[in-house]
């Protein structure tokens, strides 16, 4: 890959598009970020579950303030790299210092906003439930599947995956006339596919781009022409796997680092980790600092600061800060494998080896003491109860639907999903349903769940 073909203002939809003299004051880029920030799924993502229980009398993070914040550091991310790139490569011309100096901090703050709009209500414990659900399927139901199906698609129910439907949202038209989806730039789609491949040939921890899946069947050709585009090279013949875009790495460092950092300052507000641990575990990152940065100046400011929380407000912001540098190095050192497509861990695999244990001893913590908490497993098993009753009710309308019941269940589903049980097309309106379902809020999920349960009327 090549740093000057990275980025094009190219969008789904559209042909071949540069900006005009016109338009300096909103580019393309700037564009993408305006028209997430107003869509509807974004807003959404405010009553959908971060990690902590919504809503609650103490306020914790939900997905739309996670994304605004990873946003935020994304953007001093795309800033801090893009200054240095700019210089680097000064002899390349206005046109690549100008998107990287001024628009690529543009592009990883619309990529880090759009990262989690895919994520159906209950935060992971959603994804799981439609698996689940896909798997357990029994009898006709299970045959018109197994029947109907290309593998692929099977794999993108059986595995579905956040990430890939994350892509779906912004490209997928759901009925509207105009191509596209939200029409967004290459450049900014492509920094969110953090597993460009298949479902097929995805979920194989071998490799970092088959992890998990980054676009389903049905948006394969979208991505196709966005990676010849940008010049990402396939790794298979079939192109079922992609090179990760090298922007994906600082749009998954900004989520990495703020996910750590502001888990921890929830579960504080929650009184699940005390200040003093905390504290503990976030000051070792500053062992080896001198001057402004050094521990002993935190340590000096943190006794003035009377307020437990604001102790930990202090910390979490010299904490992000540090990592902001930290991440922008290791990029700028690890160019030629982030270009050739060969970096097998994501940028923070590379600190340091003490801050890399202190890393793992903040994940070790969270697993145990965060992500088990009574409050999280409690949200998660009723986003399985949840979700997975209101797939066997709409999903097995779509796969059985000559009773009257499921004619009635049908007509609840909004026009723009287009599930039609007249179209023989199985896999279109399967993907109907999880559309409408994945895109529901927490509240939205239980309240529709209640009622067709006949628990409130």
């Amino acid at each position: 890959m090549q740093w000057q073909k990275l980025y094009s203002a190219q969008r789904t939809g559209s042909l071949p598009k540069t900006d005009g003299p016109g338009e300096a004051a909103r580019t393309s880029f700037i564009r993408d970020y305006d028209r997430i920030i107003f869509s509807s799924a974004f807003r959404r993502l405010q009553n959908k579950t971060q990690v902590f229980p919504l809503p609650g009398a103490v306020f914790v993070h939900n997905r739309l303030t996670h994304s605004l914040e990873v946003a935020s550091v994304g953007r001093s991310l795309g800033k801090a790299v893009g200054d240095i790139l700019a210089q680097q490569y000064s002899d390349e011309g206005e046109g690549f210092k100008e998107f990287y100096k001024y628009e690529l901090p543009n592009v990883i703050a619309a990529a880090c906003l759009a990262h989690d709009i895919g994520n159906p209500p209950f935060g992971h414990s959603g994804e799981e439930a439609i698996r689940v659900f896909f798997r357990n399927l029994q009898g006709d139901a299970k045959h018109r599947f197994e029947n109907e199906l290309l593998p692929n698609q099977q794999r993108d129910f059986l595995y579905f995956e956040g990430n890939a439907n994350a892509f779906r949202t912004l490209t997928h038209s759901f009925g509207e006339p105009m191509e596209g989806g939200y029409r967004l730039t290459f450049s900014t789609l492509a920094s969110i596919v953090k597993y460009p491949c298949t479902s097929l040939a995805g979920f194989n921890k071998q490799q970092l781009v088959t992890k998990k899946s980054g676009f389903f069947d049905s948006e394969w050709a979208t991505w196709k022409q966005v990676a010849e585009t940008l010049g990402i090279p396939a790794l298979q013949e079939d192109g079922s796997v992609y090179a990760r875009h090298p922007f994906v790495f600082l749009v998954e460092a900004a989520d990495d680092i703020c996910y750590r950092v502001i888990d921890f300052e929830d579960a504080h507000r929650l009184g699940i980790i005390s200040h003093e641990k905390l504290q503990e575990l976030f000051l070792g990152f500053f062992d080896e600092e001198t001057g402004y940065n050094s521990k002993e100046k935190i340590e000096t400011t943190l006794k003035r600061i009377i307020d437990p929380n604001q102790k930990v407000q202090y910390l979490r912001a010299r904490l992000i800060n540090h990592l902001v540098y930290r991440v922008r190095d290791i990029f700028l050192d690890n160019q030629r494998s982030l270009l050739d497509g060969t970096l097998q861990k994501p940028l923070i695999g590379y600190l340091p080896e003490a801050e890399l244990q202190l890393m793992q001893a903040i994940d070790h913590f969270s697993v145990n003491k965060i992500y088990n908490h009574r409050s999280v497993v409690e949200i998660e098993v009723a986003g399985y109860n949840v979700i997975g009753a209101l797939l066997e009710h709409f999903a097995l309308a779509v796969m059985q639907p000559s009773s009257g019941k499921s004619a009635k269940l049908l007509k609840l589903i909004p026009a723009q999903f287009q599930v039609d049980t007249t179209n023989p097309n199985l896999y279109h309106n399967l993907q109907g349903v999880v559309d409408y379902i994945a895109g529901m809020t927490d509240l939205y999920a239980m309240d529709l769940y209640k009622k067709i349960k006949g628990i409130n009327i």
